[in-house]
């Protein structure tokens, strides 16, 4: 038996159209020796061929790359209780079974109901358990770091979460920027007078305890199931959300 890892996950680069802030600055092996010189009160001579480490300064938000979502990120209360925060979820979610329900015949902005999650587990012949870890492929993952990126995926409907979590699904994932649909969609129905839709997947977690698994890669190289998925955060004090090396193991 082999093992192949496929890499889940997007990489975080200067120059990758983000809506937060997000920047990498680098120092090189010739730039650090001047400044570890003045720290420790040595000549840059000291080191060897007056080289020291490379080090890199980075700017970011906890939801910038692929990352998960802690029920924090959706409202101080999950289920009538406190909601956990990113430090605070079971790593036990965060290796399990991997499902991939394939949406990418859906359009920009189109809404992905309790029904048509359905109709794709019936596609693939698969009946969820608990602890799987449904991801949503919708491709829009070719186009990350592109300009209105966030404005070019499908997104997920509270029944369709609800019902998700309700198999007992604790973590979901999407390639694309969000989980609902883009802001821009959303913010037009709500100036239209429809009311009750604007983030209500996310908001969904106010109701029922779940994660989610934002800006996802790669969903394309994957069997509809038969592989596991590993997505421990970094564990942040207090965080609504904290990054990720999503990856899928398949053993062949």
């Amino acid at each position: 038996m082999t093992i192949k890892i496929i890499d889940l996950s997007v990489t975080l680069k200067n120059g990758a159209w983000e809506p937060q802030k997000q920047e990498i600055t680098y120092t090189n092996h010739k730039e650090s020796p001047k400044r570890a010189a003045e720290l420790f009160g040595l000549e840059p001579s000291a080191f060897p061929d007056e080289m020291a480490w490379a080090t890199e300064q980075v700017v970011l938000s906890t939801h910038s790359g692929t990352h998960v979502d802690a029920p924090y990120h959706y409202g101080p209360e999950s289920g009538g209780k406190p909601a956990r925060t990113i430090d605070q979820v079971p790593l036990e979610w965060c290796f399990s079974d991997g499902v991939v329900l394939d949406f990418t015949h859906r359009k920009a902005g189109d809404l992905i109901t309790r029904e048509d999650v359905k109709e794709a587990l019936k596609k693939i012949n698969y009946t969820l358990k608990p602890r799987d870890i449904v991801l949503i492929r919708t491709d829009t993952s070719k186009h990350f770091g592109e300009p209105n990126y966030n404005q070019m995926h499908p997104g997920m409907s509270e029944d369709a979460t609800l019902w998700l979590i309700d198999q007992g699904v604790k973590i979901m994932g999407i390639d694309a920027w969000g989980w609902d649909r883009p802001f821009n969609v959303m913010a037009d129905e709500y100036k239209a007078g429809v009311r009750g839709k604007l983030w209500a997947a996310h908001y969904a977690g106010k109701k029922k305890e779940y994660c989610q698994i934002e800006k996802l890669a790669n969903l394309d190289q994957l069997p509809p199931f038969g592989f596991k998925v590993a997505c421990f955060p970094i564990s942040i004090e207090g965080a609504s959300g904290g990054w990720t090396r999503a990856v899928a193991i398949i053993e062949e």
